[in-house]
């Protein structure tokens, strides 16, 4: 038998180009010990003529396309919009037969439209997950991870996560072994260490310009190799521990033991991507009391170890982060 396994990629308006072609090329590319394609792949759309942000494309096949498919990837798109009523109806028919049906950064937002994600864990893009938690309160959003595998229904991160999904659905179809030699044609590994949580940029919450609790901020910002208790943060705001701690909530929604946890770890980041220091000079430098407690807490966080990290992001300064320490704008005044 040539092909035993369809693929269709439901291209909708405003697709995210490299959202699409990520599935299409590493199902095109896998290939069978002895040489054949297990998987046929095809592009399907509601209309003959796709328009994205620069060209248009010309789809042949329509929605029916979907209906005899194994599997039906939705890349993500550039809006965010409900899909027609026609595609929600052509996903939930899909999905009511069995078929597979998975989803590319925000392309999770048209398969929890259709309410195929109710009552599901799922994932998207990291700067998107907040917006489809509020959106589809049903849905249980993981923001960390790569790529969620419900059975039936998957979900992946943004960009370079619908590789890993891929590989993933490769791997569970057809063993490890096919999943290994595409993997090597695509030039990525098959497995990634950690989730999404890596290239997330964490925001400290935003305090209001002019609060009474600006200056102990910047304070804590300018003093985090050092001891700060909660006891001398409510003593420089004047207050006793009960009320700053009560007033920090208040003004920050965290607390002020989170908030600078978080500060540590946002400082320890900038320090593995822009020096050879060893880890445990940074665990000093960032303010954590041994090298193991910064290694547990960065992992909470982050999602991966020190080492990992600087590995994969060293010499590259993570989108929103300072270049220099000194020149930062205090998280304070976000928002």
């Amino acid at each position: 038998m040539a092909f035993m396994h369809t693929v269709a990629i439901l291209v909708l308006d405003n697709v995210v180009p490299f959202d699409m072609a990520t599935p299409f090329q590493m199902f095109s590319w896998t290939r069978l010990p002895d040489g054949r394609r297990p998987y046929r792949v095809r592009l399907c759309a509601e209309s003959p003529e796709v328009r994205t942000e620069g060209f248009a494309l010309r789809i042949d096949r329509g929605l029916d396309g979907l209906a005899d498919a194994d599997t039906i990837i939705v890349p993500g798109c550039d809006e965010t919009g409900p899909p027609s009523p026609a595609v929600a109806a052509a996903l939930r028919a899909a999905a009511e037969a069995g078929t597979r049906i998975a989803s590319v950064c925000v392309g999770a937002f048209v398969l929890a439209e259709a309410g195929l994600l109710d009552g599901l864990r799922a994932t998207t893009h990291w700067m998107a997950t907040g917006e489809l938690a509020r959106r589809f309160p049903a849905v249980e959003v993981e923001p960390d991870v790569l790529y969620v595998d419900n059975g039936q229904v998957l979900t992946s991160a943004g960009a370079a996560a619908g590789l890993d999904m891929c590989l993933h659905m490769i791997r569970r179809d057809l063993g490890s072994a096919v999943a290994a030699h595409t993997a090597r044609m695509s030039v990525v590994p098959l497995e990634r260490e950690g989730g999404q949580a890596q290239f997330i940029v964490h925001e400290h919450p935003p305090v209001p310009r002019g609060s009474a609790l600006e200056p102990l901020l910047e304070w804590i910002e300018d003093n985090l190799a050092g001891e700060i208790t909660l006891g001398a943060m409510a003593e420089r705001s004047g207050m006793s521990e009960r009320t700053f701690s009560r007033r920090f909530r208040e003004q920050t929604g965290t607390t002020p033991l989170q908030w600078l946890l978080r500060a540590r770890v946002r400082r320890a980041q900038y320090l593995l991507e822009n020096s050879d220091h060893p880890v445990e000079r940074i665990a000093r430098q960032a303010g954590f009391g041994s090298p193991t407690a910064f290694r547990e807490r960065f992992r909470k966080v982050v999602g991966t170890t020190p080492h990992s990290y600087r590995s994969a992001f060293q010499g590259r300064t993570a989108v929103g982060a300072p270049s220099n320490p000194a020149d930062r704008t205090r998280s304070v005044t976000v928002g």
